[in-house]
């Protein structure tokens, strides 16, 4: 009888790329679900499909792809990289113990990211706006230099520190409770270590990820998006959102949950596939 082999483990660059690879699918949502965090007035996801499509064409809802992809190269690629390396120093045998890590991964992540997602939220809007009024960045790489060279290395920090509180929130949502909820249903005698697991546990965490992060998604698009001097700090942004009432601050929660969902679920299975055949014993 032969000896069954180790369990394999993920490398630390695999969460990154199985998030980029769900990004090429979820774009058009997470363009959608800016278009309407972005604007004042209540529309409806079909309202703003129909609109940019018919305005912009279909392919102007990969506006900002380039970006996307960046940015989840370098913040999942964070994120998911510190908590596969942590499991090393921080114990994630109790749900206390991942979110611990998840809050650190978040943290590092976020801030991280927040250039690339500048550039995303920036890329994603121009679709929306006048032809004068839009930033026209080529690409992230371009947008990155033009903010640079036009605003300064510190705006290209704009809404760092709500992507770093939305990147731990995320992070405690998406990683954290995927892990509690997998580890969960791998002790009933319902589940084992298959695709049926993976899929509940990705919905689970997406439910949860995004109610936990839309208000703060909301506010940091509206920063990330914003002219030069449009809000005074965060609590003036937190003021004119609630202006809309508590709602308001769940603008685009749909095509968010959407998006989060498809993205969530994609990447946990990528990841568990790209574990499966090429992790580390």
């Amino acid at each position: 009888m032969t000896e069954a082999l180790p369990k394999r483990k993920a490398r630390w660059y695999f969460g990154g790329l199985s998030a980029a690879a769900a990004a090429f699918f979820t774009h058009p949502l997470d363009l959608i679900k800016v278009v309407l965090q972005t604007q004042q007035h209540k529309t409806s996801v079909f309202e703003v499909t129909k609109k940019i499509t018919a305005e912009h064409g279909f392919f102007s809802l990969y506006n900002g792809i380039s970006a996307s992809v960046l940015r989840q190269l370098t913040y999942s690629t964070a994120r998911f990289g510190i908590y596969e390396a942590g499991k090393n120093y921080i114990s994630t045998s109790t749900f206390a113990g991942k979110v611990e890590l998840a809050i650190i991964s978040g943290t590092v992540g976020g801030f991280i990211g927040a250039p690339f997602d500048l550039v995303n939220v920036r890329m994603q809007n121009d679709v929306k706006l006048p032809p004068e009024e839009r930033r026209n960045y080529k690409n992230a790489v371009d947008g990155l230099f033009k903010v640079y060279k036009t605003e300064g290395i510190k705006n290209m920090f704009t809404g760092a520190e709500l992507a770093t509180v939305r990147g731990v929130l995320v992070t405690v949502g998406q990683i954290a409770f995927y892990d509690q909820v997998k580890s969960t249903l791998l002790e009933t005698a319902y589940f084992e270590d298959d695709l049926k697991t993976y899929l509940v546990s990705s919905l689970a965490a997406a439910i949860i990820s995004t109610t936990l992060t839309q208000p703060m998604d909301v506010l940091k698009t509206r920063a990330m998006n914003a002219k030069p001097g449009e809000y005074k700090n965060t609590m003036d942004i937190v003021l004119h959102t609630a202006k809309l009432g508590p709602l308001g601050f769940f603008k685009g929660y749909l095509p968010a949950f959407v998006r989060i969902g498809p993205h969530t679920i994609l990447t946990f299975v990528i990841l568990e596939q790209m574990t499966h055949h090429f992790g580390i014993f």
